[in-house]
């Protein structure tokens, strides 16, 4: 079993005369520290990546300033609707604005 502690509860780590077991601590603060790295990595700009949201939604990160959240079933719709919304494109293009 996996415990999820908070910064909060890695720094307060006494409560009463209960002590966190060690090993929990250890994992946590290898956790955090790999967490940490990630970080300080440099993110390339425009560089797209996916993430499974809190609430079970798909987020495609690297579009815009906002990830682009939808649920599996509206995902589905969309990449079914892909050769429409190409076309869509190609004949609207003169219309169409290019972000540079």
């Amino acid at each position: 079993m996996r415990r999820e502690f908070s910064a909060y509860h890695v720094l307060s780590l006494e409560v009463g005369n209960n002590m966190a077991p060690q090993d929990d601590l250890q994992a946590e603060n290898e956790r955090l520290r790999a967490e940490i790295e990630n970080l300080k990595k440099p993110q390339q700009r425009g560089a797209m990546s996916l993430k499974v949201s809190e609430k079970g939604a798909l987020s495609v990160y690297g579009l815009g300033r906002f990830p682009v959240t939808l649920y599996r079933e509206q995902w589905e719709k969309l990449l079914g609707m892909a050769d429409q919304i190409r076309e869509f494109i190609q004949q609207n293009d003169a219309a169409l604005k290019k972000k540079e």
